[in-house]
């Protein structure tokens, strides 16, 4: 058994050595997922499905992993990570590439196998979906949840329909009838129901199992053509329902060791035309048990206690069993070799000779308990009074009988009697029944150590003689005609072989173990004697059928010999080609239905009865071509009146000229290894071999010799070929020589004629080229022209626009002087304004202090008494005296350190406030000069330090000298700050004017 670990691979081989599986076993390959991290674990895998083909199959973990086997091809492929475990998939859609996969998230995506993109995401469960079930149109899909099961179109990928049910009544399965439009829905309470898939009507509804044998339903399975349902669940028992009958028919009982059945599946075959006998039933102790539901015998087991199984698929065409082990691992079996060694079962010990009746059957009269070697007959009840006769084993008294027997159940006599009555066999159980009649021991190992040995040297140009349109078909042919050779020499060399053979292809392609069965015991059988005239065709057997001709229809055989037609031409043609030339296909089953049934000499017979049942036409032919073309072509004959024709002539026809009398009763291959056939003059095969093989070395030799003689011939001729090429050479390039000095003669005389043209051009293109230079002087001066005028005119607009920006700024400044003229004439205005109102208020400020001194000289004399208290006044005035000047100092200071600020901002305001100062100064100097001169005409006063000093002046001038220090005290002090204000509000009014962003502190 070979194990591979997909690992984190992606990709890769299933296998590294062709597996051969034991038949102990059965195992393929055991496939296990192991990761290589940190930590290493199993991935287990959890769900498997094939695909239609049945050469493929998808897997998926619990991971999310799914990937996809290729058993033809030994690859694998990861082709999506979901990211979440897997719950149901399926591989049998309309478009091969895409899979269906639910996941634990109650969603059911589809995928792209090849593009490994998202093709669908579909929605709407609201629990964990366990079954997908496919129309096998693959255009529906029936997905089931515990809650509810829905319909899906996969054209659109939208839910069609939706089953609803009650809480208390959960959903089993539901799924697709194969080949039906049928959907069967099981429920939890055994009710089974049946719908139509389009309307959605309810067609039936199974009836209630016995109460004696009732087990709830877990578990089904149907076979192939929808026939049989199988129902199991926890019990050994196993109920087989009949869908057409709608009613229980078999309840089979399982050994001892099964308690409760976990998975049931029906085994495909090829010949059984869908009605599958063989049922796989997966146990709670992990072991699948595959039965024969007819029989009820046991035919093998696969998985074991240790490595017990937890869920299997078997795929469309019965090959391959996949089954998921508890350890999570994925086992691959080759039901071929688990098959291998039963599949020729003994004779029957007990047999029932009469059926039961059609009425309604209890329990224990429908119950057969499962054995491993000996059929066991339905216990029948004590109130039943079906009579019944057991046939004991007589080897004695029943050899016809027992030679009578086939495979499988079948009795000869019963198909020849069933033959007769419908002239053939049912198109659907016909391969299986030309198994049985045949008896066809099916041995693998043989074959395939046949098949193995290559296609033979004598068929590899097959396709060049019998062109075929199928690769396939030629394939198959190829490699059958190959086996029968490698099976017997003189198969190599029998011409038609091809033509015997292909019918048999055709039909059997899909099984070639089949095909290749069937034309070796069609060739041991109904092909006896055909060898002994080898390599000229049967001259005896030939002779057998012109004998019965001449007893049964002499007046078509003398019209043979009159026209010179041999039985080489009226009946080889027709055995050659086992009559595939001339009938059609429904034709040719129908008559070899008859042939397979009845003894070898019935192949004989056919022929004869066809030249019978044609001897009209056959007749009406004159020429040899004609009888050529009849027995080469398909003619307007019934083949059922020359079946009844061949079964006249076999009971007819007297034992002397009888071929059965010639031919010796049916024999069938050997179980295991396949007969020696040797039935052929084996010195002539050897000395044709011989010869073949003498004459291929001969001819070996001659091709040789040839290719030798060819080779040399080659050199001569290459010698002569090459000897003249260089005479040839040698002459041409003499005459080149000479052509080549006349043509250099020529060139000379043309070079010296081009050199005098040459020189006239070049003086033409000297002088065109002085025009130039001298036309691009002048446009280059016209150029420089042009851009100095257009400088000149770039200057003259940029004097312009200058002059004119001049001009704008001028009349600007213009009319800024006029404005700030008119601000100074206002300005002036103002200022002689407030100069006049500041003239009268000093005006009458003075005529005050006039009024204000007329009224101290007047109070002098009363004053005198206080010249103390006077004088200590006078000293506080002057104290305060110069504090105030202290602080005009002090503002004289903050005025100029301002000003000087304001002038290093603003020029502009510098001058005006210069000038409003000047003007300022002005008036204050002529008020100054005026009141210095009043006082100059007046009596001139002493200074003030003068003034001070009073101590050695007498009493009459301190008193003048008070009064006039009094007058200077209270008028020059005022004036002074008078004048100051003025300045400071003109200043101001300046400032404000010129709207600085600056005011000077009062």
């Amino acid at each position: 058994m070979q194990s591979t670990d997909l690992g984190n691979k992606e990709s890769g081989k299933i296998w590294h050595r062709k597996p051969s599986p034991a038949t102990r076993d059965g195992i393929i390959v055991n496939i296990i997922h192991n990761t290589s991290d940190y930590h290493p674990k199993v991935l287990r895998f959890l769900n498997v499905a094939f695909d239609g083909t049945g050469d493929c199959l998808i897997a998926g973990d619990h991971q999310g992993n799914i990937y996809v086997f290729d058993l033809c091809g030994n690859r694998f492929n990861l082709v999506q990570r979901t990211a979440q475990a897997c719950t149901a998939l399926a591989f049998n859609l309309r478009r091969k590439s895409e899979f269906l996969v639910a996941l634990a998230d109650y969603s059911i995506k589809c995928f792209d196998t090849v593009t490994k993109e998202l093709v669908s995401w579909m929605r709407g469960h609201e629990s964990s979906v366990f079954s997908i079930s496919v129309h096998a149109s693959g255009k529906y899909a029936i997905t089931t949840s515990s809650d509810t099961a829905q319909l899906w179109d996969l054209d659109t990928f939208q839910r069609k329909r939706k089953l609803n049910i009650r809480q208390s009544v959960g959903i089993q399965k539901v799924f697709f009838l194969p080949l039906s439009n049928t959907i069967l829905s099981c429920f939890k309470d055994n009710s089974i129901f049946a719908w139509e898939c389009d309307t959605l009507f309810c067609k039936y509804q199974l009836p209630a199992p016995p109460e004696s044998s009732s087990i709830l339903y877990k578990v089904f399975a149907v076979t192939r053509d929808g026939r049989i349902l199988a129902a199991g669940g926890k019990s050994n028992h196993l109920h087989l329902w009949c869908l057409e009958a709608r009613q229980l028919f078999r309840i089979i009982q399982m050994p001892t060791k099964v308690r409760a059945i976990r998975h049931l599946e029906f085994l495909p075959d090829s010949f059984d035309a869908g009605s599958n006998q063989v049922l796989g039933v997966l146990s709670q102790d992990g072991i699948m048990r595959f039965i024969n539901t007819q029989t009820c015998k046991l035919l093998f087991e696969i998985g074991s206690l240790d490595e017990g199984i937890s869920s299997s698929v078997i795929s469309p065409h019965g090959r391959y069993i996949a089954s998921i082990l508890e350890n999570g691992s994925l086992n691959i079996y080759s039901v071929q070799a688990l098959t291998q060694e039963i599949n020729k079962p003994p004779p029957p010990l007990v047999k029932v000779i009469e059926d039961l009746p059609k009425n309604k059957l209890s329990s224990s009269d429908l119950k057969m308990k499962v054995t491993s070697g000996r059929v066991q007959q339905s216990a029948k009840s004590r109130e039943s009074k079906i009579q019944t006769r057991i046939l004991k084993q007589d080897l004695t008294s029943n050899f016809e009988s027992k030679k009578n027997e086939l495979p499988d159940g079948l009795n000869k006599k019963r198909l020849q009697i069933l033959l007769k009555g419908y002239g053939e066999y049912p198109t659907k159980y016909r391969m299986f029944i030309w198994r049985s009649l045949l008896q066809l021991p099916e041995n693998h190992t043989a074959f395939s150590s046949l098949i193995d040995k290559g296609t033979h040297v004598a068929f590899l140009n097959l396709q060049k003689k019998y062109p075929i349109k199928s690769r396939k078909l030629l394939r198959v042919l190829q490699r059958t005609l190959s086996a029968l050779a490698h099976w017997s020499v003189i198969f190599s060399d029998t011409p038609y072989l091809p033509l015997l053979a292909f019918p048999f292809v055709k039909l059997f392609q899909n099984n070639q173990l089949i095909c290749f069965e069937v034309i070796a015991t069609l060739i041991m059988n109904w092909c006896q004697h055909w060898f002994e005239y080898f390599p000229n065709p049967p001259i005896n057997i030939l002779s057998m059928i012109e004998n019965v001709l001449a007893f049964h229809d002499k007046e078509l055989l003398q019209h043979f010999i009159d026209h010179d037609i041999t039985s080489q031409l009226y009946a080889w043609p027709l055995l050659e080609t086992v009559f595939s030339e001339v009938l059609t296909r429904e034709e040719w089953l129908k008559l070899f239905d008859n042939i397979f049934s009845n003894h070898p000499s019935f192949l004989l017979m056919t022929v004869v009865a066809y030249n019978i049942c044609s001897r009209a036409p056959l007749l009406n032919c004159n020429l040899k071509d004609d009888f050529e073309f009849f027995f080469h072509h398909r003619n307007n004959l019934d083949i059922n009146v020359v079946i009844r024709q061949v079964y006249h002539l076999m009971e007819t026809t007297p034992t002397a000229i009888h071929p059965d009398s010639m031919l010796h009763v049916f024999v069938a291959l050997t179980k295991g290894q396949y007969p020696v056939f040797n039935q052929y003059p084996k010195f002539i095969v050897d000395y044709q071999t011989q010869e073949r093989e003498r004459i291929r070395n001969d001819e070996l030799d001659y091709l040789r010799e040839r290719q030798t003689v060819e080779d040399m011939q080659a050199e001569v001729d290459q010698q002569r070929v090459e000897d003249e090429a260089w005479y040839q050479k040698q002459e041409l390039l003499r005459k080149a020589e000479e052509t080549r000095r006349e043509m250099l003669l020529q060139e000379e005389e043309k070079m010296i004629q081009q050199r005098q043209r040459l020189a006239a051009v070049k003086r033409e293109l000297k002088i065109k080229e002085m025009h130039l230079q001298d036309a691009v002087r002048r446009r280059f001066l016209k150029l420089q022209q042009d851009q100095r005028e257009m400088e000149l005119r770039r200057l003259d607009d940029e004097i312009g626009r200058k002059i004119y920006m001049r001009d704008r700024e001028i009349a600007a400044t213009a009319k800024d002087l006029e404005m700030r003229q008119l601000e100074l004439e206002s300005q002036k205005r103002l200022y002689e304004k407030n100069l006049t109102q500041n003239q009268e208020a000093v005006a009458k400020e003075m005529r005050a202090d006039a009024d204000a001194y007329r009224r101290k000289v007047d109070l002098e004399e009363h004053m005198f008494h206080k010249l103390i208290e006077a004088g200590e006044m006078q000293s506080q005035k002057t104290q305060k005296r110069k504090e105030a000047e202290g602080k005009e100092f002090d503002l004289r200071s903050a005025k100029k350190a301002s000003a000087l600020s304001d002038a290093s901002r603003k020029c502009f305001l510098k001058q005006e406030i210069n000038a409003a100062i000047e003007h300022a100064d002005n008036l204050c100097h002529k008020e100054k000069s005026r009141f210095q001169s009043e006082q100059e005409d007046s009596s001139c006063l002493p200074r003030t330090s003068q003034l001070n000093d009073t101590s050695e002046m007498d009493p009459s001038t301190q008193i003048s000298l008070n009064r006039r220090a009094v007058e200077w005290d209270t008028s020059g002090p005022n004036l002074i700050k008078k004048v100051r204000n003025l300045r400071q509000r003109l200043t101001a009014q300046a400032r404000h004017r010129c709207q600085t962003p600056h005011l000077l502190a009062t």
